[in-house]
């Protein structure tokens, strides 16, 4: 059984940063480099929504246009690990970020795996 753990979300100013990260476990060995992760949101009252993915590789990354050239994506496949990295942060940015992580059709999805997501508000 894989589990994915998000940690890192809280509370932050407008203009302020937060690193979101999510350690994988359970699987095989091989479980983790095997997958491509990705980072979604869900602000209140929405549908949740792609944020970030990243190949098994690192070799290609995909972003919202929302948060093209202030977040960045990255992974640790030492570690199990995959990271978000927040600048700038924005009011709108304010949701339940939730890693996951699986083989889909795109970065975008879908996704098999799923973590219990961590919460972001972002004060204005």
């Amino acid at each position: 059984q894989v589990q994915l753990v998000e940690s890192g979300g809280g509370l932050v100013q407008a203009g302020g940063s937060l690193r979101l990260s999510c350690v994988v476990s359970g699987g095989t060995v091989w479980t983790f480099n095997a997958y491509s992760m990705a980072w979604f949101r869900q602000a209140p009252g929405k549908e949740r929504e792609f944020v970030a993915g990243i190949t098994r590789g690192s070799i290609e990354k995909d972003y919202d246009d929302s948060v093209k050239g202030r977040f960045t994506i990255s992974r640790d496949n030492v570690k199990n690990t995959v990271a978000l990295q927040m600048n700038s942060l924005k009011p709108e940015d304010t949701a339940v970020y939730y890693c996951a992580g699986g083989r889909p059709t795109n970065l975008r999805g879908p996704y098999d795996n799923w973590g219990q997501g961590t919460r972001v508000t972002v004060s204005s």
